[in-house]
C-alpha cells in the first residue's frame, strides 16, 4: 500500500484534520450553491494557487493525481455540447475538478492516521450506543489507501493490453482488473486475520 500524503512539507501538514476536513466540507457546500460560471473560474484558480504554493514539485504531484479525472471531464463537456446546453457542462466540470482538488489538497496534507482520528471522534456517539466502530474506521482507512493502488493497477492492465494489441481494451479489461482486487481484498483479509482481525 502506499501513501497518499505528499512528501513536500507544508504549513497544512500542521493543521489539525478536523480543521482541513470541516474546511473541506465547507468549501463544498459553497461550490454546489454557487452557480456563476465566472466564480466557478475563480475557485479552480485560487485552488490551483494553493497547490502552487508550496512549490512546483507540490503542484506536480497534486495535478499527476488529478489527471485520472480526464474522461470524465471529456464525458460531460461532450455530452453538454451535444444537448446545446454547453455552459452548463462547463459549469459541472469546474464544480468537480475543484471540490476533488480541494479533497486531494487535504489527504495530501494530512496523515491518515490523523484522518481515522477525525473519524473516530465522530463516531463517538454510536460507541455510547454500544456500537462497534473499529469496523468503520477499518473500511476508510483501506479505501483511503487502496483506490490509489487499484488505479495504478487498472492502468498497468491497460498498458499490458496496449502493448500486446492494436485494438482499444474497452471492457476487455474489467474482468482481470476485478481478479486482481478480489485477490488483493482476500491478500488483506488474510493478513487481518493473522492479525487478530477486529
Amino acid at each position: 500500500m502506499i501513501s497518499l500524503t505528499s512528501p513536500v512539507e507544508t504549513r497544512a501538514h500542521g493543521w489539525p484534520a478536523g480543521v482541513k476536513l470541516a474546511l473541506l466540507c465547507a468549501a463544498t457546500v459553497v461550490l454546489f450553491a454557487v452557480q456563476d460560471l465566472a466564480l466557478h473560474a475563480g475557485f479552480l484558480l485560487v485552488t490551483t494557487l494553493l497547490y502552487a504554493l508550496p512549490g512546483l514539485a507540490f503542484l506536480r504531484a497534486g495535478a499527476g493525481r488529478l489527471w485520472v479525472l480526464w474522461p470524465f471531464v471529456v464525458l460531460i463537456l461532450l455530452w453538454h455540447l451535444l444537448t446545446g446546453d454547453g455552459p452548463a457542462g462547463l459549469l459541472i466540470v469546474l464544480r468537480m475538478i475543484t471540490a476533488v482538488a480541494l479533497a486531494n489538497l487535504v489527504t495530501m496534507t494530512t496523515g491518515l492516521t490523523d484522518m481515522m482520528g477525525v473519524v473516530r471522534w465522530l463516531t463517538t456517539p454510536l460507541r455510547w450506543m454500544g456500537i462497534g466502530t473499529q469496523g468503520i474506521e477499518l473500511a476508510m482507512a483501506l479505501v483511503i489507501r487502496f483506490t490509489p493502488v487499484l488505479a495504478a493497477k487498472g492502468q498497468a492492465l491497460v498498458l499490458a493490453w496496449r502493448a500486446r494489441s492494436v485494438r482499444r481494451p474497452g471492457w476487455r479489461v474489467i474482468v482481470p482488473f476485478a481478479v486482481t482486487a478480489i485477490d488483493d481484498a482476500e491478500h488483506v483479509a488474510e493478513a487481518l486475520r493473522a492479525r487478530g482481525g477486529i
